[in-house]
């Protein structure tokens, strides 16, 4: 499916497009909101500045995809895979992202907060400067992962790897790190 094809479908009122391919698809600045992509395949589409809140992309394939500035509130990414993607200063603030897999994502200024991130992979995951506070951490895969400047403030890190992790400036109040 084109992206072009995609939006005209939207605009008429049309919502599922689970399993569509949308691989390299150029969806800059589009409002999908409510959009269902379950399972779709995006790798390396450009989604920046997209408002996708409360889409469901459940095991959706957004590997090496552009999400920068990209409005994802309350979306559902469940077992997604978003390795390499690309998702700085997006907002997921009450996001889904359990069992999803984050390696080596590129995460600068992202908003979390409240986010659902139990046992997801963010190995090697750029989070400078992030707020993930009250944000569901625990079972979740951190080492390597770079927290540097992070709020984790309320966040539930029980059970999470932090080997090798940087925590330098890293705020942990009433953060839970118990195993």
């Amino acid at each position: 499916m084109k992206a072009n094809e995609l939006l005209q479908a939207y605009a008429a009122g049309r919502r599922d497009f689970t399993e569509a391919d949308l691989s390299e698809a150029n969806l800059v600045g589009a409002d999908l909101r409510g959009i269902i992509l379950d399972r779709a395949v995006l790798g390396g589409a450009d989604l920046s500045q997209a408002n996708l809140s409360q889409a469901s992309l459940r095991q959706a394939d957004l590997n090496g995809a552009n999400l920068k500035d990209a409005n994802l509130s309350a979306v559902d990414l469940s077992g997604a895979v978003l390795d390499g993607a690309v998702l700085d200063g997006a907002i997921l603030d009450r996001a889904d992202l359990s069992q999803s897999e984050l390696t080596i994502a590129k995460m600068v200024d992202v908003s979390l907060s409240e986010a659902n991130l139990h046992e997801a992979s963010l190995n090697a995951a750029n989070l400078d400067n992030a707020d993930l506070s009250g944000a569901d951490l625990s079972v979740a895969d951190l080492s390597q992962a770079n927290l540097s400047q992070a709020d984790l403030e309320q966040a539930n890190l029980s059970g999470a790897n932090l080997e090798g992790a940087n925590v330098e400036g890293t705020v942990l109040d009433d953060a839970d790190t118990q195993d």
